[in-house]
């Protein structure tokens, strides 16, 4: 739309970070009905959301704050099941947080009487079109409003050191991944760095500073052992965590993020035909990938793989372009659910500065496993694949 109506109620979502807060500003001075909905999705801890969501009422905004850990976790867990990756491996894990964030948050604002929701995302962005596609897939009911495709707000707030500037003025709390210059998205899955010098590709990617992780050279000098479960094609328990994805996923996180295991540099081809340098942050779902990797070649033959392979491709596109409800994604998903429903093990780690080994791996069922050196050395034999240690390097 091409601006807020001050008769329509809106419903927007806020993360903390610079554009959403100026989003927030700018609807106030425009004296628009406007309730800020804040999901904590594992982007920082509790004290951090509970911080923005108290300068936000100070400012005498509306809050609604929801826990979505548990539905950020449950599609971490698609994403690594699926292997839902996009260019360079990307994890697609902003992608995921859309889907999230719309399908948990937009019904809501519909129940609470809101006809319209807005968000900060940049004009022109993969995040406009995600949250678009979403909205009119759950809540199509709702007009979508983009504020930086208005005039209006980008005459309020022509470039970022503007939003920044209104932000402090009101004493709104702000992410401690998003300025003038530096935007960080994150969620339990993990996160994304931008800023106008990562942008340059000529830019060495250790100019970054990450969110969470420890780069190798700054990690213990000792390895830790990690052993990873998996249940019917999902992750069952991490290191002694359970069953429960926030568990497990916050398990995984840590890991990864002291031992440095966590990072892509990737340049990426966007929703639009472009490209652009995208720099990721995922320890737990790097560190999980080397260990559902080797069961995956354990539990299947060649052909599942190929399949496997195929659908995964299809998945990572429709979770990056905002697809994940259409029907091509739904077949996919049924494909490799049948393939992987009843996949179950365990995978042992060797986690030292940025490397990964597989230690050994126990498989409940798979592929025939064929020996030579155990049956003498003159002759091959088969067996059941029960279990296989040592020697791999999944790094």
């Amino acid at each position: 739309m091409s601006r807020a109506d001050r008769n329509e109620r809106i419903g927007l979502f806020q993360s903390g970070g610079v554009s959403s807060q100026a989003v927030g500003v700018w609807l106030h001075e425009s004296s628009a009905p406007t309730r800020h909905y804040i999901a904590d999705i594992g982007q920082s801890d509790r004290a951090e959301v509970n911080a923005l969501a108290s300068s936000l009422r100070a400012f005498g905004a509306e809050v609604t704050f929801v826990d979505l850990r548990p539905s950020m976790a449950a599609v971490a867990s698609d994403l690594l099941r699926y292997q839902a990756r996009h260019d360079g491996g990307y994890w697609n894990t902003t992608g995921a947080a859309r889907f999230v964030l719309v399908s948990e948050l937009a019904p809501l604002m519909r129940a609470d009487g809101c006809q319209a929701f807005a968000h900060g995302c940049v004009g022109g962005g993969n995040d406009q079109r995600r949250f678009a596609r979403y909205g009119a897939q759950v809540a199509p009911e709702l007009s979508v409003i983009e504020p930086w495709t208005i005039p209006q707000a980008l005459g309020r707030f022509p470039d970022r050191e503007a939003m920044l500037k209104a932000v402090v003025e009101h004493d709104l709390h702000l992410d401690r991944g998003s300025g003038a210059e530096r935007s960080t998205d994150a969620n339990l899955a993990g996160s994304s760095h931008e800023s106008a010098e990562l942008e340059d590709l000529e830019t060495p990617v250790t100019r970054l500073d990450p969110r969470w992780s420890e780069w190798p050279r700054q990690t213990a000098a000792e390895p830790e052992t990690v052993t990873v479960t998996f249940r019917d094609g999902r992750v069952a328990d991490v290191n002694g965590s359970g069953p429960d994805p926030v568990e497990w996923m916050t398990r995984a996180n840590d890991i990864g993020a002291r031992h440095g295991i966590w990072l892509r540099d990737v340049v990426e081809r966007r929703i639009i035909g472009t490209v652009c340098r995208g720099i990721y942050e995922a320890p737990g779902l790097e560190l999980l990938d080397h260990a559902w990797t080797r069961i995956l070649q354990t539990a299947l033959d060649a052909a599942g793989r190929e399949l496997y392979d195929r659908m995964a491709a299809v998945l990572g596109s429709a979770m990056y372009e905002a697809r994940w409800l259409e029907p091509a994604a739904r077949a996919a998903r049924d494909a490799i659910d049948r393939l992987v429903g009843e996949v179950s093990g365990s995978v042992t780690l060797s986690v030292h500065r940025g490397v990964v080994h597989v230690e050994g791996t126990k498989v409940a069922d798979g592929v025939v496993q064929q020996t030579r050196f155990g049956s003498g050395g003159n002759r091959w034999s088969e067996a059941p694949l029960l279990s296989t240690t040592g020697g791999g390097s999944d790094a």
